[in-house]
């Protein structure tokens, strides 16, 4: 989140809110803090805005202040059922979901413990804005909930239960939970009991829903760019005229004791890599000593700053370590872990790990230790404070804990904090008795952590106001036309093309990316794993900095950068702030030209990747990709194009050696070929001066690193085929197909096959979702989609579907019916014109976003474009004609050509 070190720039102030005397009837002014409004209704809605012109995006936030806390016997589950069934509409508005995609509406809700939200963001538009917060005010109080939306959305529900029973960690976090918790509610997973979802009482349901779905139970966040003045007015008329609920909501109450010794948990399933949690009691989320536990858990589990990466991960004890704090309402938790790799002894790891803890009493916290996490917390807070569209988020939460400014006192808390209050708070939580990991065991002389205790949230909040507001960056309009206005393209020496596009934005925000392209097909022939490393090991020491001094210069700059390659390139992914992007540029620029390849590193990472590789072996979704994509591979091992298995993977990662990645940088790498684009906030004077010092004068000399020639990839046609992957132990199944299209993104039937793969399988209005989804129940996530070839005519157009193992022959069957049923009866005018609109306001959308604009940048200037080609593209889909999309439909999407691929835990006749 955020910290005392940075101060936020004086010059982005948010817009004041309007004068008592413009406001609407019933709308009060209660307080402003750092550029956030808060206003009630007479009905008790409390309503916070966010202005930002920034960016060209609205987002809409509802939380309600109910989670799965407010459960009772009986009723787990409850909360996050609702937040399913909220989406199944009322009498006025049956569809929902398919006016968002209609709309380019992205939504979505949440259950955590102590509240449910329910928020969408789109390009700013009033009449969606109003449309929106009309539709939020009928669902507060005219939901159907009804028995028949409840059984065709029960295997949905159960679906989502079997995704995450197929996750370890995420069974083990909730198992651990459980036995940490004697009788608060916090030790019951959101997600409910089975038992208590699947045998739900709708009368019993829709009184929950009366209950705390209420005005006065609710916050409404508004953030991004939209008219102070006629959003009130129009809250006022959808929200005021809901009356004020008569019901009187009682308090919770509820307080496990301090535990008394430690306690045990085992989780035996097949698959995965092993694992080894240690959870804590902590204070409640709004408490001091939450926020110095926070920071505890970086300090710990953070890499590779963190005691437990140093002395475990560097020890070669364990693949990995990490940490997690959880703020909540009433006393909380937080995790320390690690994870193994194959062969590694969970004995061994978990006596080092339950020592290095057991330890801080004697070997306290230094201010070194807690200035490198206080750092990174600020920084994360300031960049969620920066964006309109986190911004909402990070309010439900601190609204979760007791109340919206809990956002601001819990960054001055660790600001705030001391060497002492982490190490006073260290004493009270690490303690054996406090932990739960192991076997329960006795002992004589129990040792105790404080007694919980609840935060009075209205004291500490009374008559805050926070610091100086945030001021308004400009209007940007993401129109290509203005994209390509604002974008400035050059060339340095070295051959490397650069679009810089500067803006303001709020919290002065800056994306940036860089792409190198380097060798030949034949030249790097069994070396794609040692180019995924060289990447991978450029942040991990290098230009005279050990891997720690990298990672501390990065966190000073403000900036999280991260390096990929795959195939024939090499990609960074840059954010910071204005004033750090050209230091950032130049700590880049010299990690590229100067790597360490230091071997204690390798070995690391050489063990997190064989960790990874053995938990990928036993995903049914890993295993389904990796079999298509085998599947008539013409290439030979060793090719880029070819495919290996994951034993293959693990062989050639085992064979990595330092000399050969030195050896692979030394013949590759340069900027002789590769793009650079920044877009948001900065100087472009001071870019482009940083990037000719670090780019203009490394070219690939005579015998220097190899030229690139990009390796061809054409289309190959494979014979259909199925296979069907048993997955033991993996309560959540996938489905997938793969077809390779004749086609690229510059063809004639581009917008055509776009627009019909929108209709299909594209999104939640699509026929895909509509049937397997809403009708039936059968997946949480089911969709079609294409993944575009720029050059070649070689696009591959895929459907997946997860869903439990024992539907497989019904999910299987929908998605033919429905494939059937449009390449015969084709797509008709109305959810055509209606898909169209959708399609047009997603790629509008998606122009909206700084990391996506970026990328595009990048893109375009590989491919010789500008945004002006996306116009077209516009342009065509609004002039396609229904006949055009069939016919696309039935050229292209031939099941009879595809191959399809299941992996789960299917019994038999499954």
């Amino acid at each position: 989140m955020s910290a005392a070190a940075f101060a936020l720039s004086a010059s982005f102030v948010h817009a004041a809110p309007p004068p008592k005397a413009a406001l609407p009837a019933g709308v009060a002014a209660v307080t402003n803090v750092e550029g956030i409004a808060e206003y009630r209704l007479p009905n008790g809605l409390q309503i916070l805005l966010v202005p930002d012109e920034s960016k060209p995006t609205t987002t809409v936030n509802v939380t309600y202040r109910v989670g799965s806390r407010h459960e009772s016997y009986g009723e787990t589950g409850m909360a996050h059922l609702l937040e399913h069934l909220l989406f199944k509409g009322t009498p006025t508005t049956r569809n929902v979901m398919a006016e968002f995609s209609r709309r380019g509406l992205r939504a979505n809700g949440t259950t955590w413990f102590d509240r449910t939200n329910y928020f969408a963001s789109f390009a700013a538009n009033e009449d969606n804005l109003r449309w929106y917060l009309s539709w939020q005010a009928d669902a507060m109080v005219n939901s159907l909930i009804a028995r028949r939306d409840l059984d065709s959305e029960m295997t949905v529900v159960r679906n989502e239960m079997e995704m995450g029973e197929n996750s370890p960690s995420g069974i083990l976090l909730q198992k651990t939970m459980a036995v940490m918790y004697d009788w608060h509610a916090y030790g019951k997973d959101t997600i409910g009991a089975r038992a208590d979802v699947e045998n739900v009482d709708i009368p019993r349901l829709q009184a929950f829903y009366r209950r705390y779905y209420q005005p006065d139970n609710a916050t409404l966040i508004v953030s991004g760019r939209f008219d102070v003045a006629k959003t009130l007015g129009w809250i006022a008329q959808s929200f005021g005229k809901i009356p004020r609920p008569k019901r009187v909501l009682e308090p919770t109450y509820t307080l496990d004791p301090a535990q008394d010794g430690e306690r045990t948990v085992t989780l035996r399933r097949s698959g995965g890599a092993p694992m080894v949690f240690a959870g804590y009691h902590v204070s409640a989320g709004a408490s001091a000593d939450f926020a110095a536990a926070s920071l505890l858990t970086g300090i710990l589990g953070d890499s590779p700053a963190g005691r437990l990466h140093k002395r475990l991960v560097e020890g070669k004890l364990v693949a990995s370590s990490f940490g997690a704090a959880f703020g909540l309402a009433e006393p909380g938790v937080i995790f320390l872990g690690v994870e193994l790799a194959p062969g590694q002894d969970v004995e061994a790891a978990r006596k080092a790990m339950l020592d290095t803890l057991d330890a801080v009493a004697a070997e306290p916290i230094t201010a070194e230790e807690l200035d490198r996490a206080r750092v990174k917390w600020l920084n994360g807070w300031e960049k969620g404070f920066s964006d309109p569209q986190a911004v909402g988020i990070e309010l439900s939460d601190a609204i979760a804990r007791g109340d919206w400014r809990l956002f601001f006192v819990e960054r001055d808390q660790i600001e705030k904090l001391t060497v002492e209050d982490l190490n006073r708070v260290a004493r009270q939580v690490l303690l054996r008795d406090n932990r739960t990991v192991g076997t329960y065991l006795p002992t004589e002389a129990p040792q105790r952590a404080p007694a919980p205790a609840r935060v009075d949230v209205a004291a500490l909040v009374k008559d805050y106001r926070g610091r100086q507001q945030l001021a308004q960056a400009e209007a940007f309009e993401a129109t290509p036309a203005n994209l390509d206005r604002r974008t400035q393209v050059s060339t340095l020496q070295s051959g490397l093309k650069v679009a810089l596009l500067p803006k303001s934005t709020r919290g002065n925000a800056v994306q940036a990316r860089l792409r190198l392209h380097f060798g030949t097909g034949k030249a790097l022939e069994g070396q794609e794993t040692v180019a995924s490393v060289v990447a991978e090991m450029l942040d991990k020491g290098g230009a005279g900095l050990t891997r720690q001094q990298i990672a501390d210069r990065f966190d000073a700059l403000r900036a999280q950068v991260g390096f990929n390659a795959n195939g024939q390139d090499l990609d960074v992914f840059v954010v910071t702030v204005r004033e750090h992007l050209p230091a950032t540029v130049a700590l880049i620029g010299r990690l590229l030209r100067e790597p360490a390849f230091p071997a204690e590193v390798l070995d690391e990472v050489k063990r997190q990747w064989a960790t990874a590789i053995e938990n990928q072996k036993h995903e049914p979704e890993a295993l389904v990709a990796n079999e298509l994509m085998r599947h008539g591979n013409p290439y030979p091992r060793g090719d880029l194009r070819y495919v290996p298995t994951f034993d293959e993977i693990a062989q050639d990662i085992g064979a990595v050696d330092a000399a050969q990645l030195a050896a692979f940088h030394r013949r590759f790498y340069s900027a002789a070929a590769g793009e650079f684009s920044a877009v948001g906030d900065f100087d472009a004077e001071a870019v482009q001066r940083a990037l000719v010092v670090a780019f203009a004068d490394w070219r690939a000399p005579a015998a220097g690193p190899q030229a690139y020639e990009r390796l061809p990839n054409p289309r190959v046609e494979v014979a259909p085929a199925a296979f069907k992957l048993k997955t033991p132990d993996k309560q959540n199944a996938n489905l997938r197909t793969t077809l390779a299209l004749p086609v690229s993104d510059r063809d004639a039937d581009y917008p055509a096959l776009l627009m019909a793969n929108y209709l299909f399988g594209g999104s939640t209005s699509s026929r895909l979702w509509t049937r397997v989804r809403e009708t039936e129940g059968l997946s949480y996530d089911v969709r079609s989609s294409i993944d575009w070839n720029r050059i070649e005519q070689n696009s591959n157009w895929a459907v997946s579907a997860i869903f439990a193992p024992q539907n497989r022959a019904k999910v299987e069957a929908a998605v033919m019916a429905e494939l059937d049923k449009a390449r015969r009866e084709g797509f008709n005018q109305a959810e055509f014109e209606a898909g169209r609109k959708g399609l047009l306001n997603t790629l509008r959308l998606q122009r909206a976003q700084d990391p996506v604009v970026a990328a595009q940048l990048t893109s375009n200037l590989y491919l010789g474009r500008s945004f002006a080609f996306s116009q077209q593209v516009d342009d065509k889909i609004s002039a396609l004609t229904l006949e055009q999309v069939n016919a696309a439909l039935r050229k292209y999407l031939d099941p009879s050509r595809w191959s399809i691929a299941w992996g789960g835990d299917f019994k038999e006749g499954n």
